[in-house]
């Protein structure tokens, strides 16, 4: 099974911060194919021009990789935008794609922190 993941957890994860995952994102990380929505990339990309993280997206993304086979989703983007489309629940342009982008894709589950995304995402893994 896929599984993707939110900005936050590839965060956690390359900063080895593995006690702020929940036993249920940890075991979906453990037994799943990973994918991240190319809009993380762009995230994160973000977060390391404002000095929120310390290493652009290429070098965290890499390692993640190399460590547990994550890999960036190239489902077509035309599909993700049509998806997006219907994630009227936000106007957080992130998660509105990173949403769009697992439910594009098979209605895949997303392990996330984000409590909004959570609420408005059913196949969310979190608690």
């Amino acid at each position: 099974m896929t599984h993707y993941l939110d900005t936050q957890v590839v965060v956690w994860l390359c900063e080895k911060k593995l006690d702020r995952l929940t036993p249920a994102a940890v075991a979906a990380i453990e037994a799943s194919d990973l994918l991240v929505s190319p809009m993380v990339a762009l995230e994160l990309q973000y977060l390391y021009e404002i000095k929120k993280i310390l290493q652009p997206p290429q070098v965290l993304l890499g390692q993640l990789e190399a460590q547990i086979g994550l890999h960036v989703c190239d489902h077509p983007f035309p599909s993700v935008v049509q998806s997006a489309l219907l994630e009227n629940w936000t106007r957080d342009p992130f998660d509105r794609v990173i949403v769009a982008n697992a439910r594009a894709n098979r209605y895949s589950p997303l392990v996330t922190s984000d409590t909004r995304i959570r609420e408005n995402y059913p196949r969310s893994i979190w608690p």
